[in-house]
């Protein structure tokens, strides 16, 4: 196949999961990428698997500082209307390419890219990682957030900028993903997510694990457990300080808090929250792959936290690299930790997962057998073989008609997990 990739992503988990479908695919298939500045080329870097990166200019607007603030949704809906125009351009020069299929990746601005809406009869096959989930869900309450003043949260209510920006923002990104020949999602969850609010019937693509480069290493563990994340309200960290504050003062472990993004106002937050419940945080930011890996490999176990997670690759790094996890049962991380086998699974309450934690430590050879059994059920059901193999059938069945139909119908079971296999059975009634 001819195969067109459309990306504007940022460094993070979407652009990883990007990164390793689209070096697969490449060893198969002609895959030319059409991506944005505003882009993060070098986390992931395309260029050197793919035949072609083209790179078009778009930078958003910078914004105002107080007192003029509120006139920066003004500049975002003027950064819409260029992406929107921009998507048209791209749009055109994907269908005068001659391309099999799209596949169309988020962008940071409009969440579902409007060069959805412009590629006419090129069939495109849309990865919805999740929602744009500010303008479907709510926010974790926060001291520096705008619900933190009754003026600013009045001023929000009638402020007519904000208002006709999350809408034409939700407007956008809802006719996009609808304009997409197929959707993807990476979770059962987000399955059901993704299709009450746009009102589509996505389909399930998982996401794998780079099983040679998450691995163990052989390193003897340190005394600190392990989160990883962008440093935002929903990934959860609040949280963890929380339930850790629940264990005995000389039993607490130092958390180590990994991420490629760090919100300034957030991790003021996170470091006064720990201060005040005398739990001990260290805040890396920049984390390279290599890095990452030691602290998977040196950590206790690792934790995990955040706000109905649509997927969650961090459980998935951690067992691959023999770490047992420790994680709230919500969102998709039902999905990929299995309990009482790779790790634990708590509901979203301080003492319960306090106690998790404290069982683990407290029971070295049984946080060493969750953790051999984590990386062998990488192994067996979360390879990014089996996903790439999953992502290809997709693109496959979605091509231009002269493409040879997928021999399968629907979604591979190729990235199956037990619990998929069981609410099959449930499902037929076995």
């Amino acid at each position: 196949m001819r195969i067109a990739i459309y990306h504007n992503l940022p460094s993070g988990g979407a652009k990883r999961t990007l990164y390793e479908s689209a070096r697969r695919l490449a060893l198969r298939h002609q895959v030319d990428v059409y991506t944005l500045s505003s882009a993060d080329h070098s986390f992931g870097d395309l260029r050197p698997c793919v035949a072609s990166h083209r790179i078009y200019e778009f930078q958003p607007r910078p914004l105002l500082d107080s007192p003029w603030g509120r006139l920066n949704q003004g500049l975002r809906l003027a950064d819409l209307a260029q992406l929107r125009r921009l998507g048209r351009s791209v749009a055109s020069d994907l269908r005068a390419g001659g391309y099999d299929v799209a596949f169309v990746h988020a962008c940071q601005f409009e969440k579902a890219p409007s060069v959805l809406a412009y590629l006419g009869d090129l069939p495109s096959v849309y990865y919805c990682q999740e929602p744009l989930r500010v303008l479907y869900e709510p926010q974790p309450a926060r001291p520096y957030g705008d619900d933190s003043s009754p003026r600013r949260t009045a001023l929000n209510r009638i402020d007519p900028l904000l208002k006709l920006y999350l809408a034409t923002v939700r407007r956008i990104d809802r006719s996009n993903t609808r304009r997409a020949s197929r959707v993807l999602v990476n979770s059962r969850f987000m399955q059901q997510t993704v299709g009450q609010i746009y009102q589509i019937s996505p389909q399930l693509s998982y996401h794998g694990i780079d099983a040679q480069h998450f691995a163990p290493l052989g390193l003897d563990k340190a005394r600190f457990v392990l989160s990883v994340g962008s440093l935002t309200p929903l990934k959860g960290f609040d949280f963890l300080i929380e339930a850790l504050a629940e264990l005995p003062a000389g039993q607490r472990p130092p958390l180590v808090i990994a991420s490629n993004f760090q919100n300034p106002p957030e991790r003021a937050y996170l470091e006064q929250l720990a201060a005040q419940k005398a739990v001990a945080v260290q805040l890396l930011g920049n984390v390279d792959d290599a890095r990452l890996v030691e602290l998977y490999n040196q950590a206790l176990v690792t934790l995990y936290a955040p706000v109905r997670e649509p997927f969650g690759l961090a459980p998935l790094e951690s067992m691959a690299c023999a770490t047992p996890v420790v994680a709230v049962q919500e969102g998709g991380i039902p999905e990929t930790v299995l309990p009482e086998q790779t790790g634990l699974l708590v509901p979203r309450d301080p003492q319960q997962f306090a106690a998790a934690v404290q069982r683990l430590l407290a029971n070295p050879e049984l946080a060493a057998a969750y953790g051999q059994a984590g990386r062998q059920q990488v192994l067996l059901h979360w390879t990014w073989e089996q996903a790439a193999q999953t992502i290809e059938e997709h693109l496959t069945a979605t091509a231009r008609p002269r493409v040879a139909p997928s021999a399968i119908q629907g979604v591979s079971t190729a990235g199956e997990t037990p619990a998929d296999r069981l609410a099959e059975l449930t499902d037929t009634g076995v």
